[in-house]
């Protein structure tokens, strides 16, 4: 079954041409694609039984020349399980087994699209096509290409749009040392968080003289609200395999590690799936495409630690030991799996190779800005509208990312802080909307590009709490190694716990940033060195609202239970009687038609009362 690149291309001709209705709406064509959603967040809403309920309906009608694909994320997560049918680019959104029915019948035997499930513009303007919705105008796609358009379970549909073309190019017209030039020059950095040159330590790595080298895919993503590299890997995997193969001919390599977390079941399948098909087709493993040149893939599960992502501790991860980072020096690059030399780097890293190759360094680096080369995607999530994945170029500003591509803030709230890079990364006020992301800029006001994380906050949010919740990720996933990572975010835990409760005095805050210093400064690896950013950060933007709980023990935003009080007002109290039903706790007394009172020793601040009552008299 392995194939020539002769035979290669032969199906990239006659695949494309089955399947360009995908791209080209304008082409004449009497089939359509329903292209289905598969993604964890779609599939969570059912999507495979819509699939399997669609299938049915035109096995059912006997309906020629309608094929139900199944895809990767397409993005916009907010609107799943997505839906679209092509040519003609119909964007279903909120999509529901049910629907099914009048989707075949009305769309697909009578031409007449279904209004109800399309989508709207934030101006309430209904939207009909995908490339008319404004959550993708500002964005650029080289990553997620083929996200939401190809099958990622068919290795063939991945070959019809380019796929495998670059390896081809590499192994028939390039030296390895041009291989690594062409990434050198195309000024791609590491996306997994530190950005480090990705031509260098590929460079570094091909200049160790060994027999035995490894490559090795970080796709062990643990930040809080995170999800770019799994979507990947779910929509795309065949990019990662090129990526990897390429890097393995550039640095003399012949076997590929790809370390990929237990809980992303999809993403795992997938990739065993790609992984057997590039096999069979003579893609992987021995003598690749009859060349001299041989590379093979395994995949390695990790079970969920967050210290996993730190390229060493994965390491030892994979070597089959605890995952606890090594002191550095040696590096990897020179010292690395089973101590040999070991080229690390994350899924997104990766996927940008084949474009590099295909369009060549020039292009690549004409986009984004001086120092930050290429796109950037990024898990948009929290208080935004539009709740997906987005890829922008670098250099995009975070009010164009929040607000034209991610719809603004719900409810008409007000953008208070945006937190990037996760547990390592730190919250960016209002006044700093308009800075450019990229990685130097993020630098400059305390914050990190990370692995592309973006949570979105409103002003209804409490800053300490927030500093809070991430040191409480921290202290939790620290794997113990070093004593200032250890007992000092410990430390610093119990502080904040100290001040969400109202117990907290003036001289927590100087502890607070003594502790942070001495972490930063002592700490084995780079998880702990960032750990204190998101309380940094808070403190440095936010300090108002950290003397406001130490002085006057009060929580404007009323996230801090104990700093809070719910009380009814007499005014507009009708005596319901619904709040006090509700209450789990019977803190809350009054007879019918009678004005009702909270007994404060009682409340537990759970705020059920609230969501009860329906005339707004209680605050």
């Amino acid at each position: 079954m392995k194939k020539t690149i002769d035979e290669i291309e032969k199906i990239r001709w006659e695949r494309r041409s089955d399947l360009d209705l995908r791209v080209n709406r304008n082409t004449p064509n009497t089939q359509r694609h329903i292209l289905v959603c598969n993604g964890t967040g779609c599939t969570s809403s059912k999507s495979p039984k819509i699939m399997e309920k669609l299938e049915q309906l035109i096995k059912e009608k006997n309906i020629e020349n309608v094929r139900v694909i199944k895809t990767g994320c397409f993005g916009l997560c907010s609107k799943g399980p997505i839906l679209i049918v092509r040519p003609e680019d119909t964007f279903y959104s909120l999509v529901k087994i049910e629907d099914c029915d009048e989707i075949i019948n009305s769309h697909i035997l009578g031409g007449q699209i279904v209004q109800r499930l399309l989508t709207k513009d934030l101006n309430g303007n209904i939207v009909n096509k995908l490339d008319e919705l404004p959550f993708y105008k500002k964005q650029k796609r080289i990553v997620l290409k083929n996200c939401g358009l190809i099958n990622p379970e068919d290795i063939e549909e991945y070959i019809a749009f380019d796929g495998y073309k670059a390896l081809i190019k590499v192994l028939s017209s390039m030296s390895r040392d041009e291989v690594v030039e062409e990434v050198s020059k195309s000024g791609l950095r590491g996306r997994g968080g530190a950005g480090f040159p990705t031509g260098k330590k590929w460079s570094f790595v091909k200049a160790e003289e060994e027999n035995q080298k490894y490559v090795v895919c970080n796709a062990d993503e643990g930040d809080p609200g995170a999800f770019m590299d799994r979507s990947v890997l779910e929509g795309d995997p065949h990019t990662i395999i090129e990526a990897m193969t390429i890097a393995g001919y550039a640095i003399g390599a012949n076997q590929g590690y790809i370390y990929v977390r237990a809980e992303y079941p999809i993403a795992v399948k997938r990739l065993e799936i790609a992984i057997k098909q590039a096999r069979d087709y003579g893609l992987l493993g021995q003598n690749i495409l009859n060349t001299e040149f041989s590379f093979d893939i395994d995949i390695r599960l990790g079970a969920g630690a967050f210290v996993c992502g730190e390229e060493t501790a994965l390491l030892e991860s994979i070597e089959g030991k605890r995952g606890q980072p090594r002191l550095k020096p040696p590096y990897p690059a020179h010292s690395g799996l089973w101590g040999k030399p070991t080229l690390i780097n994350n899924v997104e890293t990766y996927a940008n190779i084949t474009q590099i190759i295909l369009n060549g360094s020039e292009w690549y680096s004409s986009i984004g800005t001086e120092t930050s080369k290429g796109t950037k995607v990024f898990a948009l999530g929290g208080n935004v509208n539009n709740v997906g994945l987005v890829e922008v170029p670098m250099g995009t500003t975070l009010r164009e990312i929040i607000y034209d591509i991610g719809g603004g803030i719900p409810n008409g709230r007000e953008f208070k802080a945006a937190q990037t890079g996760g547990p390592s990364g730190g919250c960016i006020p209002k006044q700093y909307l308009d800075t450019q992301i990229d990685y130097e800029s993020l630098k400059a006001i305390g914050s990190m590009m990370g692995s592309g994380g973006l949570i979105v906050m409103d002003d209804t949010k409490c800053m300490v709490n927030i500093a809070k919740f991430y040191l409480e990720f921290t202290v939790s996933e620290s794997c113990g190694k070093c004593t200032p990572c250890r007992i000092g975010t410990k430390r610093m835990l119990e502080i904040l716990e100290k001040i969400c409760d109202g117990r907290g005095n003036e001289h927590d805050i100087e502890k607070l940033k003594v502790l942070a210093d001495s972490i930063v400064k002592s700490s084995v690896c780079g998880l702990g060195q960032t750990a204190p950013n998101p309380v940094l950060s808070t403190m440095k933007y936010f300090m108002d609202e950290y003397e406001e709980h130490v002085k006057d023990h009060k929580c404007k935003a009323k996230e801090c239970k104990n700093l809070t009080q719910i009380e009814i007002d007499p005014e507009k109290c009708k005596g319901c009687d619904l709040c006090k039903k509700s209450c789990p706790v019977q803190a809350i007394s009054g007879e019918i038609r009678e004005i009702h009172t909270i007994d404060q020793n009682k409340c537990i601040k759970c705020r059920t009362c609230l969501q009860a009552c329906p005339f707004k008299a209680i605050h």
